[in-house]
């Protein structure tokens, strides 16, 4: 349980570290609290290498963190020289300790660990983590706290990176076009035309994280559900990067057997294998210079997954079948829909390639959580549409309307089949409400809202609530919803559509999922028959 809460600790840690919303300072100093939460730590400190002295970055802890800095810098110094970590049982032992403080002083008579740690970026010594833990006597371990310690920094580390070199304005002279995302009217309008489109503020954070970590070589992984837009995100990371003149190759990792993956990744030499003819370059030698899109990355083997480590790690593999060494420079991207926390916890997926590939985390957010954008898609989507159909395309407000109610399972690409299944049933150029299919009970979606609302528990009621709907006749809930208590109108709505949530949804003008929050927040027993 003590591993599981220190795991806790660095995933907490590295969902700070990667979300666009915290400043620096304010992510590093909440991230330091985590750990001395989790690892029972006084105090904790970021220093960082500036020039050939290191300088005070964030900390967090009790007061007395500013009388031990003289003591600190002795063994900063010697971690950013040699690049080694330092860790003293009890400082209390120390003779360079002893003259500043002492125990009266400290307060305590337990020993009190110091913990100074390194925080590289690839190979180079860029900060020192330094903290300090009372035990609660001499015998307990410091190895669990010391390994927990270093995977944070390797968090840090290229957080420090990340922030303090690549967050930089990119200067206009350079060749390398990186313009602050354009605006109008609140919308990003990609001079790429990559597609990505939205004027909310989800989109807007999304957008500012791509513009940030674009110039840099930095490993992104690409969080959220089907098509929420991830291959178009790595399209702009690759076009709005240094590398946007070399090859974007992608490959979608659930697609392919192990056997298969392995050869697509690496290449094969001649005679691997029965079928290996001519020799074949892997997709890391066809991506050289340029970008790596690897999606679905949580379907991949343990097998692979360990030879994918390595070439994130020293950037050089072997083909297939083959004994020489081929080193590369690509940028990897990857991206998944799964909950890669819960496959590490099982076992199903490694934590060191997870930490390795999690390094800046975007996540993508559903359409329906956005549907202030849904205007927009659906004219780009429109537009796109009409060129090939040779028609001008447009959607009356009442379509709109209806687009904008439902809950879009399967997210943008949902919407673009919907779209184009309006724009061949329309008989002009308009999209009517009549036209969207769910007008004409042609759409399979409810079948997968059902799917999530039945997740979701049901409700306890009262045994006098219960009985108070029985005795209420069903006759009156056919009646016009003129009820001001929104818990009867509710009632009402589901008892006139058969209980069926996503006919009530619409009736209510609300959203299937808003309706599931409802019903829970009244205790609502939804009634199957």
């Amino acid at each position: 349980m003590k591993k599981n809460g220190e795991f806790v600790a660095i995933y907490e840690i590295s969902k700070i570290l990667t979300s666009s919303q915290s400043l620096l300072f304010q992510s590093f100093r909440e991230s330091l609290k985590i750990l001395n939460i989790h690892l029972k730590l006084q105090k904790s400190l970021i220093f960082i290498r500036k020039g050939q002295d290191p300088i005070l970055l964030a900390g967090c802890g009790n007061d007395q963190a500013d009388n031990h800095f003289s003591f600190y810098y002795f063994f900063i110094e010697q971690v950013l020289k040699n690049g080694f970590p330092i860790v003293v049982p009890d400082i209390h032992k120390e003779p360079c300790f002893s003259s500043d403080i002492s125990h009266e002083e400290d307060g305590t008579e337990e020993p009190i660990s110091l913990f100074c740690l390194p925080i590289r970026y690839e190979r180079e010594c860029i900060g020192v983590l330094v903290c300090e833990k009372k035990r609660e006597s001499a015998l307990e371990p410091l190895s669990e706290t010391t390994l927990t310690l270093s995977l944070a920094t390797n968090l840090f580390g290229q957080k420090i990176k990340l922030s303090l070199d690549n967050f930089k304005p990119i200067p206009f002279s350079q060749n390398l076009e990186l313009p602050p995302p354009p605006r109008k009217n609140g919308d990003i309008q990609l001079k790429n035309n990559s597609g990505v489109i939205g004027q909310s503020k989800q989109m807007q954070a999304v957008m500012d994280l791509v513009y940030h970590v674009a110039p840099s070589r930095t490993t992104v992984l690409l969080r959220g559900e089907s098509g929420t837009g991830k291959e178009v995100i790595a399209r702009t990371i690759h076009y709005l990067s240094p590398r946007k003149e070399g090859p974007f190759i992608k490959v979608n990792c659930s697609a392919l057997p192990e056997t298969i993956l392995e050869s697509e990744l690496f290449g094969h030499e001649k005679g691997a294998f029965t079928g290996a003819l001519f020799e074949r370059k892997g997709r890391f030698e066809l991506a050289h210079g340029g970008t790596l899109f690897l999606d679905e990355i949580g379907d991949i083997s343990p097998a692979v997954q360990v030879k994918l480590l390595r070439v994130l790690q020293e950037r050089e593999f072997e083909r297939v079948g083959g004994n020489k060494t081929i080193r590369v420079d690509v940028r990897v991207i990857t991206a998944t829909n799964k909950n890669l926390e819960e496959a590490v916890l099982k076992g199903e997926f490694r934590a060191d390639l997870y930490f390795r590939i999690n390094v800046v985390s975007i996540f993508l957010p559903p359409l329906r959580e956005r549907k202030e954008d849904i205007p927009l898609l659906a004219d780009h989507i429109l537009n796109k549409i009409g060129k090939e159909l040779n028609r001008k395309l447009r959607i009356t407000p009442e379509a709109l309307k209806l687009l904008i109610n439902c809950h879009w399972p399967g997210n943008v690409r949902e919407l673009e089949n919907c779209l184009e299944r309006a724009a061949t049933n329309s008989r002009n150029n308009w999209i009517d409400e009549i036209d969207v299919a769910c007008r004409r009970n042609q759409c399979s979606s409810p079948m997968l809202w059902k799917k999530e609302l039945q997740v979701i528990p049901t409700p306890v009621v009262s045994s006098a609530e219960a009985k108070s709907r029985e005795e209420t006749p069903r006759s009156s809930f056919f009646s016009p919803l003129i009820s001001d208590d929104p818990k009867e109108k509710i009632i009402q709505a589901m008892e006139k559509c058969g209980w069926v949530q996503a006919k009530a949804a619409r009736l209510l003008n609300i959203t299937p999922r808003q309706l599931g929050y409802a019903l829970k927040k009244y205790g609502i027993e939804i009634k199957k028959f």
